[in-house]
């Protein structure tokens, strides 16, 4: 390969003869650069915009995917790199014998089936365009090996190399599909082990209405405290700190951690009927876990037969959602159950798989796998002899996540939508639809299994009884187009409609408050425009914090209280950064009053197993002054609510002064970002904030706090607003920024403007990418 900066603009303008059309001038300053690359079959170019955007433009789809491939890893390599290691169990061979078990855990969730039968499950081009969006990562891999590339600071600082990567490698790593709810199952057991099922809606709230079905579980007292090791192990993200492996805030761990915080995001679509621009505007904001760099990576792709722009994993090819040229799509997650915890009697039979892990500066490994024919046996009891396994959807072909998306880069409408959303896998989504031709609509997408016997809420034995029938088929989801009111939106809570036929598709649901403060808005503005949907994502407005008001307005005042009551009351849930009133709210909900109930309620041995009691199910029993709170329910209710807000009020004091005027929820309240390799001598240059922040886990602009320490740790990871048809108007954010190289001005350049609530254009005509260019890369195949 060569690589040579020109000055000059006669090379770029050769390159450009694949759009045979002169290129649209660059602005003054613009980097112009060239490389040739083997594996690429004509010239093409990737356009950086001075956001750090890849726009690109190829002669053939495999031509884009490659360069595609190539500009993620001129950007991530480390992170792509480290992905791709621990998915498929190769951390020890790069960093030691620390990461075998990781290794071992992380190949139980690896895809084993036949690997034709998987890539028939997806476009019959998917194959193709996926080999090229390997060899393009290779082909940046190849330059760095030469030292005509940079090699990440990451490797030299754990003695490590890139490795190359397979189109197979890709779609085999199911890890990252795994958002259901076995650790919910888990904690659920250990509860009513604990203290009966009678205090479960103290825990958590079911929808529908629903009675667990123990019959069909196993007994809830015999699952083992450390049963999800392995999973929580084999799932989990890395961090390196003093040689060891510590698991990052993934979203099977918030779910354990915190029902609140389970995997979400919101999504918006509607019609021209009720925009200011007589077309439809489709927004999205996918939560997860925070991280530098970026969980997603934003790209434009253009191509004969081919043109997408969006965002995705940075290690999956093309983009999980976004627009092509005639329809726009975001997510959301559904909560399908995709998953059972499976109790398996002793002498169960096994099917050992023996394999190899290589360990760097030692002797390979020899582990032992063992599955059932359910799955992955993730734990085995030796008192017992009894094993546990995951019965789950991800390991069935076309369950790879966000892989199904490739069925919506072409399509042309609903019917070409509801076609791909109906073969969607994992993980399982509220699919948003607009087209240029107005229509919008709404589709449930996922596998959905057919238990014959059980609700999914407990673990289960393996006795013949509670396994699964297949799959149930795509019309048990429930989909609309053009809804009636001009609108729809989903924010993860139980929105399948009262008149479905399947109502049991789940019971366990995001909190309706980020939906309901979405509701409000939408619902009461008819010319809704793209500066509505932009301030709308970064609406710090909870109807949670406005519950817990009126809850409080409810309290005779005492002398402890009489203060702390009126300070809260008509505080209108506005939790912005400036906010005294959010400060405390936030404080007496997330460290004291789930503690002072669980204190007045639950058996004192019985109390660390109701730690992850969610706030809307007890906000729910205090409202309904439900017979849980014994006797005297008012009573009660006055005592957990005083109570609680009386230590709160002492805590914020500690925190934040003694003058409640001066309290300020930004204060305590603060994103920062914090790479998963800390290198000596460079935190202040890698690491990202504090920056201060309004909202919360319960507002649209979420921020959660998985560890209640404050610190934005769960959030958006992209904002995308869409001018439907009109495709240049559109507007999207990611954070901390673009690159995952420390030295690049696209480290953290959008994170100043994530945190304020503001995005940046994103272009799609070619004329409109120039203008915006800041560096246009002109590739040409390597002769």
């Amino acid at each position: 390969m060569q690589l040579m900066v020109r000055t000059a603009l006669a090379a770029f303008c050769a390159t450009s003869a694949l759009a045979q059309t002169p290129p649209p001038p660059l602005p003054p300053g613009a980097l112009l650069e060239s490389r040739s690359l083997a594996g690429l079959s004509a010239p093409g170019e990737i356009a950086i915009d001075r956001w750090g955007i890849s726009h690109i433009k190829a002669a053939t789809p495999e031509d884009a995917f490659f360069l595609q491939g190539y500009a993620t890893a001129r950007d991530r390599l480390w992170q792509i790199d480290l992905w791709r290691k621990r998915g498929l169990g190769r951390l020890a061979a790069s960093f030691g014998a620390a990461f075998v078990e990781q290794d071992r855990a992380s190949r139980l969730f690896l895809y084993r089936s036949d690997m034709a039968a998987e890539w028939a499950a997806y476009p019959a081009a998917a194959k193709g365009w996926t080999q090229a969006f390997a060899a393009g990562i290779n082909a940046y891999v190849s330059e760095v090996e030469a030292g005509r590339a940079a090699m990440p600071e990451e490797f030299a600082a754990t003695g490590s190399r890139p490795e190359r990567w397979t189109a197979d490698d890709i779609v085999r790593i199911r890890s990252n599909a795994l958002v259901s709810n076995l650790p919910s199952e888990v904690a659920r057991a250990r509860a009513i082990c604990a203290a009966g099922v009678a205090l479960e809606p103290l825990r958590r709230e079911l929808s529908p209405a629903h009675s667990i079905d123990l019959a069909a579980a196993a007994d809830p007292c015999t699952i083992p405290a450390d049963v999800l090791k392995d999973f929580q192990l084999g799932t989990g993200g890395v961090s390196f700190t003093a040689g060891k492996i510590i698991l990052q805030d993934t979203p099977s761990a918030i779910a354990y951690a915190d029902p609140d915080l389970r995997e979400g995001s919101n999504n918006w679509v509607v019609g021209p009927s009720r925009t200011s621009t007589g077309r439809p505007i489709l927004a999205g904001d996918p939560h997860r876990a925070h991280g530098v760099p970026s969980l997603r990576y934003v790209v434009h792709m253009e191509a004969p037969g081919l043109h997408i722009a969006g965002a995705g994993e940075p290690a999956l090819p093309g983009i999980s959602f976004g627009h092509n040229e005639d329809i726009g799509w975001a997510l959301t997650i559904f909560a399908v159950d995709q998953q059972d915890l499976v109790v398996n009697p002793p002498r169960t039979s096994l099917r050992t798989v023996t394999e190899t892990i290589e360990v760097k500066g030692e002797a390979p490994r020899t582990v032992e796998l063992r599955f059932t024919a359910d799955g992955p046996v993730i734990h085995t009891d030796p008192a017992t002899g009894r094993s546990f396994s995951l019965r789950a959807t991800w390991d069935r072909p076309g369950a790879s996540a966000y892989f199904n998306a490739s069925w919506l880069w072409q399509a042309k409408d609903w019917a070409g939508f509801k076609a791909g959303s109906d073969k969607w896998g994992g993980p399982p989504l509220n699919l948003l639809f607009a087209g240029k031709d107005g229509d919008i609509g709404w589709a449930a997408a996922g596998f959905l299994p057919r238990r014959s016997r059980g609700d999914g809420l407990l673990p289960v034995i393996a006795d013949g009884r509670s396994g699964w029938q297949g799959l149930r088929p795509a019309s048990d989801l429930p989909s609309v187009r053009n809804p009636a009111k001009g609108w729809f939106a989903t924010a993860n809570e139980m929105n399948v409609p009262s008149d479905f036929p399947n109502q049991a598709i789940s019971f366990e649901w995001g909190d309706r408050s980020r939906i309901d403060r979405i509701a409000e808005v939408i619902g009461t503005n008819p010319r809704f425009s793209l500066t509505d949907a932009m301030a709308l994502q970064a609406d710090a407005v909870s109807p949670l914090a406005r519950r817990g008001v009126a809850l409080l307005a409810a309290v005779t005042p005492s002398p402890e209280t009489r203060e702390m009551l009126g300070f809260m009351a008509g505080w209108d849930g506005h939790e912005h950064e400036a906010s005294p009133q959010a400060a405390l709210f936030e404080v007496w909900t997330k460290r004291h009053l789930a503690q002072a109930a669980v204190a007045a309620l639950v058996p004192e041995a019985a109390r660390p197993a109701f730690g992850n009691s969610s706030l809307p199910a007890l906000m729910t029993l205090l409202e309904k002054q439900d017979p849980l709170l014994g006797p005297d329910p008012a009573a009660m209710r006055d005592r957990i609510l005083a109570t609680s807000l009386q230590s709160a009020w002492a805590e914020t004091v500690k925190l934040l002064g003694a003058d409640p005027a001066r309290w300020r929820w930004g204060s305590i309240h603060k994103a920062m970002f914090v790479p998963d390799l800390a290198i000596p001598g460079r935190e202040d240059a890698r690491q990202i904030g504090p920056l201060p922040i309004g909202g919360s886990a319960s507002t649209p602009m979420a921020s959660g706090s998985p560890r209640n320490d404050f610190i934005v740790r769960h959030g958006a990871s992209v904002r995308m607003v869409l001018d439907v048809g009109a495709w240049d108007n559109s507007l999207i954010i990611n954070s901390p920024g673009q690159s995952g190289d420390a030295g690049s001005p696209h480290y953290r350049d959008l994170f100043p403007r994530w945190a304020a609530g503001q995005m940046v254009p994103f272009r799609w005509s070619r004329a409109a990418v120039m203008a915006d260019a800041e560096r246009v890369i002109s590739v040409t195949p390597a002769r």
